[in-house]
């Protein structure tokens, strides 16, 4: 299957599970391909045949967008370079949960969570260790009696009980020995904190030196810029409460340009963020909603306010 296909099926398949999509993100670099939302939740997807095409600048600058964006960062494929990836089983890569479109279809459509995650030395389970404890008392048995049963150290079970994970072989024998399930779900759309390695926030890029001007401007009026490399948009603006995010583009306005301005426009729409791009001269007041406005026009303003009822005026005039 192609990547353009492929694109194409997880986009129809988060359609069919009642999520907004975006535009494709069909500029390159690209750290992701589309944004989707449901309700409260918000992805930021990146789709690839073979997950190893996916770097950790991009894994990086995935999960920077996905804390100023308030989103979850995910990545879909199909294969490694040595194997399919296992229906119902998460992976990670880079800090960013990845996993196949089996996977995904079971989660956005029927609304089942993997239980299965790949961590080094192969597949584990999280035990609900309260559940353990309850069905081990239920049958009077020590933790003695279960550690035989099981062929591990009592320390072992004991740990099992406070939420240690367990690999999918000792996860299957407890749910056999008790009669029921005792996995907890893999909450991917939280990031699956609870089961990825810790990796540290990745550092922020530096700033193109050509928007140097622009992100003086944007601070001085009250915001905090995040640059950004390999995103539709050079920056993510945000003021000090985080109550007002932009999507932030500079250039010089030609068809490149008014193709980021629709894809910062559709992402906008998606994670409910304003977009602005910044042009030496505008023929227009804006793109499909990304509100256009002159260098010169910016720099005269000295109030986030002001900006905001600009940008909304302009994007308005869509």
């Amino acid at each position: 299957m192609s990547r353009s296909a492929l694109v194409g099926n997880i986009t129809a398949m988060l359609d069919d599970a009642g999520f907004t999509v975006s535009d494709r993100c069909a500029i390159r670099p690209k750290s992701f391909d589309i944004a989707a939302r449901r309700g409260d939740d918000v992805l930021l997807l990146k789709i690839l045949a073979n997950i190893d095409a996916f770097d950790g600048y991009t894994g990086a600058e995935m999960r920077r967008l996905g804390e100023y964006l308030d989103a979850t960062p995910i990545v879909i494929g199909l294969r490694t370079r040595d194997e399919d990836l296992k229906p119902g089983v998460v992976y990670f890569r880079h800090g960013v949960p990845v996993f196949s479109p089996e996977t995904a279809m079971d989660l956005f459509i029927e609304e089942v969570p993997p239980l299965i995650y790949a961590a080094p030395g192969g597949l584990y389970v999280n035990i609900d260790g309260e559940l353990l404890e309850d069905a081990r008392s239920e049958r009077d048995w020590s933790l003695g009696k279960l550690a035989n049963e099981l062929g591990v150290s009592r320390r072992t079970v004991s740990k099992y009980e406070d939420g240690m994970n367990a690999s999918v072989e000792v996860a299957a024998e407890l749910e056999d020995l008790f009669d029921q399930p005792l996995a907890s779900p893999v909450e991917v759309l939280d990031g699956a904190d609870e089961v990825r390695d810790e990796m540290d926030d990745p550092d922020e890029p530096e700033a193109d030196p050509d928007d140097s001007h622009l992100i003086t401007v944007l601070t001085r009026v009250g915001f905090e810029v995040h640059p950004t490399m390999r995103a539709p948009f050079k920056a993510v603006s945000e003021d000090e409460q985080r109550e007002r995010k932009m999507l932030t583009g500079h250039s010089d306005f030609n068809r490149t340009a008014e193709k980021r301005a629709r894809i910062m426009s559709s992402v906008g729409e998606v994670t409910r963020t304003r977009s602005v791009y910044v042009v030496d001269r505008a023929r227009q007041d804006s793109v499909k909603g990304t509100a256009l406005i002159e260098r010169e026009e910016i720099e005269r303003i000295t109030d986030p306010d002001e900006l905001e009822d600009l940008i909304r005026e302009r994007a308005e005039m869509a």
